[in-house]
């Protein structure tokens, strides 16, 4: 998609500050990055650390891959410049978001790196939660929840990640989970520990 730079447009400060945003809410903003494989269990577990923030009286908000297709990136396909351009502008919301004191959790697939680490790149130091749920593509073509492994295979879908397009794994997560090896429960609970350890759920 061709790159229009917009022009006459000027930054306006806010008269309420990100600090007292979340000083209101009483914890600190961050985004939770859930990447991994189509089927690894992304959104099944960022669902799950949602409700159980939630249940902590935590300010939250879920940022899912195909739910954010149907409005916002709906206009966007699956090539390598659409996918730059879906994660780019995910990026930028989920900055807002975690600018104002919510804990934004975000389930998309993201195989490249370098658009990872581009929205890494946008926030303050430390508010970039890389969470790497790691399966194997053995596990994630036998669970195929929605069948798309199966339509890749016989050549049904093309540029589908882990078949014909490659998933490049973070080299510096913060956190992996083991979505081979472990449940959606216990895999939540590590990163709502994480979060505690970390002291985002206070101020």
């Amino acid at each position: 998609m061709a790159e229009q730079v917009a022009t006459n447009v000027h930054w306006h400060d806010h008269s309420v500050t990100s600090e007292e945003r979340k000083r209101l809410k009483g914890h600190k903003g961050c985004v939770l990055w859930f990447t991994g494989l189509s089927g690894a269990g992304k959104s099944t577990i960022a669902n799950t650390v949602d409700h159980k923030l939630h249940a902590l009286g935590k300010h939250t908000y879920l940022l899912d891959g195909d739910n954010i297709r149907h409005g916002l990136n709906k206009n966007l396909g699956f090539s390598a410049e659409d996918r730059a351009e879906n994660i780019r502008r995910i990026g930028e919301v989920a900055k807002l978001f975690a600018d104002c004191g919510v804990i934004t959790l975000t389930a998309f697939i993201s195989p490249y790196r370098v658009d990872r680490d581009n929205v890494r790149a946008l926030l303050p130091e430390g508010e970039f939660v890389e969470i790497y749920v790691k399966a194997s593509l053995e596990t994630c073509e036998d669970r195929d929840p929605k069948g798309l492994y199966k339509k890749a295979r016989a050549g049904e879908i093309k540029g589908f990640t882990g078949i014909d397009d490659p998933y490049e794994e973070p080299e510096n997560a913060e956190l992996i989970l083991d979505s081979d090896g472990k449940g959606i429960d216990e895999l939540a609970d590590e990163v709502v520990a994480h979060l505690n350890q970390k002291g985002f759920l206070s101020l």
